[in-house]
């Protein structure tokens, strides 16, 4: 059969249930939509959380002091921890799954103010990968070295708030800033950037120095000694790697504060690759939920192909027996009726692809909220969608062209439709 005769048919069949047909290829078409759409969702949802939290941090996980909650050592439990200097060197030796392990102190009571300006905003001193680890990007000149940290210089980055505040209208680069009257040369002005959470403040909101300058000038507040800090900033070197560099670091700051590196009091993590793994898992899960949705109704759509197929093949008693006693064999009619019923359910498809992804690409012409990165369909979306509807248009079509091809002939001639 050419390809025209088999077009023909296919519309015949169309036309002659015309309601039925379009609510079957309406719910293919809306199966393929579903599948699409849910799991571009759950991409653009994954997406835009990942993007969110690398604004505080990539792979970062904050080391904060605290109690202890078992005893270790002979010593009692409910002992205040804080971390020193010397902790810095022990974790950078001791754990070689992390790749950074840096300190950070912090004032919030430091007066600032510029020759045009004045605020208070917090300060924090820290070393140079600070930058890297808690994804500060510069908007304007540039931020602290290690020669800034090793001579202890006086120089300062600003928060793009801080800045504007401090600066009004003006480009600070160069400009002193003074801290509790300590002049600072501005040397740097972060980037603007959206931040959805933190441990102490927004970063637009902040006036980064050196660690050195930090603990000369502003050393840590009682009861502190001017020896500790108050987070250790510690970054895997591989995601692979960050539940082992946690245990690392545990284990490196118990040896040197003597406490049981399962007491997670003594030294509570802000661990931001578990929370983006356990975000990852629900809205995975989200995803393929919905998913299923579409699935269901795909199936739905293919039985309702068959629907229309096995109707088909019964209006259509009287022509297969013609076409038999005429000498046609039955896999030519075997085959006729499954090409018609696999162009029905391809068409459908095609048509919910390009639906589809014609809604993605509109949908992410508009403005989107931070936590979403639009409609993001993968090219595993869209193969897994034809592979399912490949395979329920071949089973729906199965059975309607193995019924018409063992149509006896007699029989048929002598078929009435209708009766």
């Amino acid at each position: 059969m050419v390809l025209g005769d088999l077009i023909g048919d296919v519309l015949r069949t169309l036309w002659s249930h015309k309601l039925r047909t379009f609510l079957t290829m309406f719910g293919i078409a809306w199966g393929i939509v579903s599948i699409v759409l849910m799991v571009a969702a759950g991409e653009g949802l994954r997406k835009g959380q990942e993007v969110q939290a690398q604004t505080l941090g990539k792979d970062v996980m904050i080391v904060f002091h605290g109690r202890t909650s078992m005893q270790a050592g002979g010593t009692r439990a409910g002992r205040t921890v804080h971390w020193e200097d010397p902790d810095v060197a022990a974790v950078q030796a001791d754990a070689p799954d992390c790749q950074y392990a840096i300190p950070e102190l912090e004032q919030e009571d430091v007066r600032a103010h510029s020759n045009y300006n004045n605020a208070a905003f917090l300060v924090t001193g820290s070393l140079p990968p600070f930058q890297e680890i808690r994804s500060l990007t510069v908007g304007q000149g540039r931020f602290y070295d290690w020669e800034d940290t090793r001579e202890g210089r006086r120089v300062a980055f600003l928060g793009s708030d801080a800045s504007k505040q401090l600066f009004p209208g003006r480009n600070p680069v160069g400009e002193n800033v003074y801290l509790n009257d300590f002049p600072f040369v501005v040397i740097g002005v972060m980037a603007k950037k959206k931040q959805d959470s933190s441990y102490d403040g927004w970063d637009v909101n902040k006036i980064f120095i050196p660690f050195g300058a930090m603990r000369r000038d502003f050393p840590d507040k009682p009861p502190g000694t001017p020896t500790t800090f108050d987070e250790l900033l510690v970054t895997p070197k591989s995601v692979e790697q960050h539940e082992s560099c946690k245990r690392e670091v545990r284990a490196a700051l118990g040896r040197m504060h003597n406490f049981d590196p399962r007491d997670k009091e003594a030294c509570p993590i802000w661990d931001t690759v578990q929370e983006a793994q356990a975000f990852r898992q629900m809205t995975d899960g989200m995803k393929y939920f919905l998913g299923a949705v579409g699935v269901v109704t795909l199936l739905l759509g293919g039985l309702g192909v068959m629907n229309v197929m096995m109707v088909a093949v019964r209006e259509r008693t009287r022509e297969i027996g013609v076409r038999k006693a005429l000498g046609a064999p039955a896999h030519t009619i075997l085959r006729q009726f499954f090409l018609e019923a696999l162009l029905i359910a391809v068409l459908s498809g095609g048509v919910g692809l390009g639906v589809a992804y014609g809604i993605c690409s509109l949908v992410d012409l508009l403005p989107m909220p931070d936590f979403f990165a639009g409609l993001l369909p993968t090219w595993k979306t869209g193969l897994m969608a034809c592979g399912l509807l490949g395979g329920i248009a071949v089973l729906s079509a199965l059975y309607p062209a193995r019924k018409a091809a063992s149509v006896d002939p007699i029989e048929a001639l002598r078929f009435e439709a209708g009766g």
